[in-house]
Parts: structure tokens; sequence; C-alpha cells
């Protein structure tokens, strides 16, 4: 799965990086170190050939949700392997498909005492990657939108598999122009680009626990620690 992620670059370099040539609000860009799900998220969509730059709830809220907001709890993660067969995403997967810009992102690896010790995981490779995501729009009661999304996950490679079970689909970036591409709806050729990350270019590092409170949003949060100390054995002990 994907709870947690990081974008701390700066919007410059998130711009040239993204070749983004359209953009709105964007006076709210700043270092974020612990982004959360309810939270809005800075997307990437194609608009009339061009790269537009906007903001998105994280926890789909799909069209059909009704004026009052009444639906299913929002929808953080979608897993690559039901997005051609569940309705729910059959046709975002066709229509409308998103990059969320990221720099790293959050698991929780779970120790032979059952404590979770946190992790950053980050690329190797280059200094911005993004998140396959799709998007949605509902009109309320008051008749405005609100544009939501959901990030898709897909099964671990080596260094996330001793981590957790999922891991979020990171583009490659030679793959994200077809992956944004309005022209191209067939599932076959969207669905394998949502393979797992090349293992070699990615690392995991112990942060804080702290983590674990959304509301901590601070460098702080991706800094290394020392990793927690195993548990004695019965040798040790004795």
């Amino acid at each position: 799965m994907c709870g947690r992620f990081t974008l701390t670059a700066d919007w410059g370099l998130v711009r040239e990086w993204f070749f983004i040539e359209m953009a709105e609000q964007m006076e709210r860009i700043a270092p974020r170190y612990n982004v959360g799900p309810g939270q809005d998220v800075l997307a990437v969509i194609a608009h009339e050939g061009k790269r537009r730059a906007g903001w998105l709830r994280w926890g789909l809220k799909p069209s059909w949700t009704g004026a009052d907001g009444k639906a299913p709890a929002p929808l953080m993660n979608a897993r690559a392997e039901s997005l051609a067969s569940r309705p729910t995403f059959k046709t975002l997967l066709a229509r409308r498909r998103c990059l969320v810009p990221a720099d790293g992102f959050y698991e929780w690896k779970k120790a032979a005492d059952g404590k979770k010790q946190p992790m950053r995981v980050v690329l190797t490779d280059r200094p911005l990657f993004s998140f396959a995501a799709l998007y949605d729009t509902y009109m309320a009661e008051d008749g405005t939108r609100h544009h939501s999304c959901v990030i898709v996950t897909t099964e671990p490679n080596r260094t996330m598999s001793a981590i957790h079970d999922r891991m979020p689909a990171i583009l490659r970036r030679e793959d994200e122009p077809l992956w944004l591409d309005r022209s191209v709806s067939a599932p076959d050729r969207l669905l394998p680009l949502l393979r797992p990350y090349d293992d070699a270019a990615m690392r995991a590092y112990p942060v804080s626990a702290a983590v674990g409170n959304v509301r901590w949003d601070a460098p702080a949060c991706i800094e290394e620690v020392a990793p927690p100390e195993p548990p004695p054995t019965l040798g040790t002990l004795l």
C-alpha cells in the first residue's frame, strides 16, 4: 500500500522535472515531509496537449458520489491488478489518469517482536518520481466541484517485500507520457506500466516513529535514525 509520502523539492525543480506548462495556486507549494490521506496533493494531468498541475484530495470520491457527499469511505489506494475489472476504476483508467509527484514514501516494517519501524523509501537514480494515480470529480449539493485521487499500488520488488506486501506503482520516467496520454485507453497498453520499480535503484532507511503522527510535518521526518536493536537471543541471556 501507500499511506504516506514526501515531496520536499522546491517548486522550480518540480515544474522543470515534470515539464509542467500550466499551474494553479502554486503559492501553496512548500516542502512536505509527511503527506497523508485526506490532504491535498500536487497532481499532474495532460490538458490540451500540455501538462497541467493542480491540487487533488488524496482519497477518491468517485463522480457517482451523492450530492451530499455520501459514498463509501474515500479510497486512498487501488490495486493495479483490478483496475481494468472494477467498475469504480475501469472508466478512470481509460480517461482520468494523473501523476502524483514525490521524492520518497513511508512504509512500516514489522519486526520480530511485533513492533513496527517506519521506513522511508527513496530512489537512487533520480531526485523526483511519480506515482501512477487516477482521479475523479463529484458535484456537491452547493454546486462546488470536488476533485480527488487514488494512488495505484502493485506487487513489491525485493526491497519492498522485506517491508510490506505491496508498493506504490512508480512510473519510469519514459513511461509518464504514455500514462498521461488521453488518446490511449487500452488496458493492455497501460497496465504493463504498473510493474514493480527496479529494486537496484531503490533504498529504504529507518526514520523516527513520530512519522506515524500525520500532523508532524518537519525536516526531521526524513532524517535517518539508528535501526532498533534486535531482541536478545537465548544465547546472549545465558
